[in-house]
């Protein structure tokens, strides 16, 4: 089995009729132009909590399992109901899970993402805000949204390595997120030397294929000897 991971964000396949993958890319822009987005996330949600709950070896776990939602779920009071009851599935610690969500999903719909986040906080969860400096209006909003991680954009990440404007926005978002208490986390950090830029300017957390690419999630669990 693989090192045990710091952390973990659960990522979508599709298998289709001759069992190939298909990426997210093809099966959910379909899923949201057909209303059928809140019903994956649910699907999500309840299969992940009882998978993590009755893991046989939750010391193979990491401590914080993200779950990337829509912006349709968040906009729906029904679902934020049905997160906290799922919340109560037996065995499952709300403190190890963190609920990410767009900052373009954020915005749109701010009133309820601040209630979503509200709630859900109490319950013990944490939030990521995902794609952070996507928008025009980022530092603005983020002082009305009560994350704990920012994950830095990362079309600026990916070419901060050649290119001066996104080292300079990588730089600034983190020190605005470290200014307001909030962890930072790089995305496609993909070779050495990115990790080795974003070390130096103190950003908390990185993710990429440099650090470890996508598995089967049943990866985690125990191999029979």
């Amino acid at each position: 089995m693989a090192a045990k991971p710091m952390a973990m964000e659960i990522l979508l396949r599709m298998v289709d009729k001759d069992g190939n993958l298909v990426t997210p890319d093809k099966f959910l822009p379909p899923a949201e132009r057909y209303n059928l987005i809140a019903v994956i996330d649910r699907w999500v949600v309840r299969k992940l909590f009882n998978w993590l709950a009755t893991h046989p070896d939750k010391d193979a776990l990491p401590g914080l399992t993200t779950i990337n939602l829509s912006g349709a779920s968040i906009a729906d009071p029904l679902f934020l109901d049905f997160v906290l009851e799922q919340l109560h599935t037996p065995e499952l610690e709300p403190n190890s899970i963190c609920l990410e969500i767009t900052e373009t999903a954020a915005i749109t719909n701010l009133s309820k993402a601040r209630r979503f986040i509200t709630e859900l906080s109490n319950a013990g969860c944490q939030f990521a805000l995902d794609d952070f400096g996507s928008g025009m209006s980022s530092y603005g909003y983020l002082k009305n949204l009560s994350v704990d991680f920012l994950k830095i954009d990362g079309q600026f990440v990916q070419h901060m390595d050649k290119d001066p404007i996104s080292l300079a926005m990588v730089r600034s978002i983190n020190e605005i997120g470290q200014l307001m208490g909030k962890r930072t986390i790089a995305e496609f950090a993909g070779n050495a030397e990115i990790m080795s830029m974003l070390q130096a300017m103190g950003v908390d957390y990185a993710q990429g294929f440099y650090l470890g690419e996508p598995a089967p999630l049943d990866d985690l669990l125990p191999q029979n000897t």
